[in-house]
């Protein structure tokens, strides 16, 4: 398994490794593309709900190293991803109590990267992502995880809400980190299997979401600043918890 994102390039070779079953990160494509391949890879794109953008032919001769690009370049992650319900299920039956983190649409590589890495050490039986909109698992990810990312399972849901269900299902309680609540982090109990939502780096974790979990949580902050880092104040809910399963 490389640690380096692996481009691939030309719009035949995107379609096969879609069909192959390969992790594509991202696809980039040229405006204003056209003809019956781009047509059947749009169409497998849309079917399995890949994230792409819109960019000049420039990045995309970069991406390829000047290579013949077909005006298509994509993305494919260096690592594997986990099925969410056989982790829940193999995380349950080794004896463990279970602690998983979701993270909402959070976009920073180097964030993601920190989270990972904290992640592993607090033991975290695995880390849920959004297949869209999230930070993806690239080489710059890798790097800042000190490469915990090929440690710790990743798994990609369509949406954070679906992960929330099969969590909840399996009696796994959901916490979210959240400046809007008055019940501070030190007074939720974590020893119980738990799963700690954290949100993106701009809004936070999105109301719909704060709407399905089983607590809400704060940290408290006496300085002057609204709020931390994601990454410092996962690291502060993770660190937490291993305090109140260690007593």
């Amino acid at each position: 398994m490389t640690t380096e994102t692996t481009n691939i390039f030309g719009l035949r070779a995107i379609i096969e490794a879609i069909e192959s079953g390969s992790t594509i990160n991202k696809i980039y494509l040229q405006k204003g593309l056209r003809g019956e391949l781009f047509y059947e890879l749009n169409k497998l794109i849309k079917s399995e709900n890949l994230t792409t953008s819109i960019v000049p032919v420039e990045k995309l001769d970069r991406l390829s190293k000047n290579s013949n690009h077909q005006g298509a370049v994509a993305q494919i992650s260096p690592v594997e991803f986990y099925d969410l319900e056989q982790l829940i299920e193999k995380t349950i039956e080794s004896g463990a109590t279970p602690l998983f983190l979701l993270l909402d649409q959070l976009s920073d590589v180097r964030n993601f990267g920190a989270i990972i890495r904290t992640a592993e050490c607090t033991g975290v039986n695995g880390i849920i992502i959004q297949k869209n909109g999230s930070a993806p698992v690239n080489a710059e990810t890798i790097k800042t995880s000190a490469g915990a990312a090929f440690k710790i399972p990743i798994c990609k849901v369509d949406h954070i809400k679906d992960a929330l269900f099969l969590l909840q299902a399996s009696d796994i309680k959901t916490v979210a980190a959240t400046e809007k609540t008055e019940d501070s982090l030190y007074d939720v109990s974590l020893n119980q299997p738990i799963a700690i939502v954290m949100g993106s780096e701009h809004r936070g974790v999105n109301p719909s979401i704060l709407k399905m979990v089983d607590y809400k949580a704060k940290l408290p902050l006496l300085g002057d600043i609204a709020s931390l880092n994601v990454s410092v104040a996962c690291g502060v809910f993770l660190y937490e918890t291993v305090r109140q399963r260690i007593n």
